[in-house]
């Protein structure tokens, strides 16, 4: 009968060997499916992860089920790494996600967001222009800023300029304050006669656009609305790799228990006959 500690890390790895079958049969399912843009980001991670998943939990079934320690070693090796790989990941989001602040708008009830007030990094790695396209396609198909026509959302300037609109609805689906558009609902906008200040000549304020398939998917204002889902989600993430970090730690420690259990010689000698 198997020790404990190998029974154990059997029930464990068949949980993830099931996780890591649903994530290698959703993968699939959105390759047959024929997925949009924004299923396509998470399909490949989703297949590599759950491939990861079912390897790494037939080594972990296979070593404590046969006793075979050479498997259940190789199933050390992969968790150490898993371990270091966690924790330097972990120190890696929170070093990363360190800046990025909203400016309360004077007279607004929501605030706007600058891509230039979040990390190097991020501005280099998750809105290039690579990535931003999916992005941006992800952002249409979610109709993040066709929900702003709802009932909801007041279409009269001061009590639209009162609602506490998403970091994301209020960088992508309107321009900037200090462009100085005039609001005629939610999501269009028209250029002020006078065409007063400086801001209205360039960046955002030349990016935004009327047609509700452009709005301001294009400016820095969107991508730091953007950014700043992304640091809170990383946060998010940092504190559920601690929680992973310290399961996995916990699985090492049973791992390195069944290694020696499968190593102790049995309680009882075998029965070799009657002794004359």
């Amino acid at each position: 009968m198997p020790r404990l500690s190998n029974a154990v890390i059997g029930v464990l790895n068949c949980c993830t060997l099931i996780l890591g079958l649903i994530g290698i049969a959703a993968s699939l399912y959105f390759r047959i499916r024929g997925s949009s843009d924004c299923q396509k980001v998470i399909q490949d991670p989703l297949l590599i992860l759950g491939i990861f998943l079912f390897v790494v939990s037939l080594l972990g079934l296979v070593g404590s089920f046969c006793r075979l320690n050479f498997i259940l070693y190789l199933y050390l090796i992969v968790l150490f790494l898993l371990i270091l790989g966690v924790l330097a990941f972990t120190i890696f989001t929170i070093l990363v996600t360190n800046k990025g602040v909203g400016r309360t708008v004077s007279g607004k009830g929501y605030k706007e967001y600058r891509l230039g007030d979040y990390s190097n990094w991020l501005q280099k790695y998750v809105v290039n222009r690579k990535n931003w396209n999916e992005i941006r396609s992800c952002l249409i198909d979610a109709k993040i800023c066709e929900s702003l026509g709802n009932d909801n959302i007041p279409q009269v300037p001061d009590e639209f300029y009162k609602k506490n609109l998403s970091p994301i609805q209020s960088g992508c689906c309107k321009p900037p304050s200090e462009c100085g558009f005039e609001f005629k609902n939610a999501t269009f906008w028209t250029v002020p006669k006078s065409r007063k200040g400086a801001a209205v000549a360039g960046g955002d304020c030349k990016r935004w656009s009327n047609d509700q398939l452009r709005l301001c998917y294009e400016c820095d204002a969107c991508k730091g609305g953007v950014l700043v889902n992304v640091r809170k989600e990383w946060r998010h993430f940092s504190i559920f790799n601690g929680c992973v970090l310290g399961i996995v730690t916990i699985i090492y420690c049973i791992g390195c228990c069944a290694t020696k259990n499968n190593k102790a010689p049995p309680k009882y000698p075998k029965y070799s006959g009657y002794a004359y």
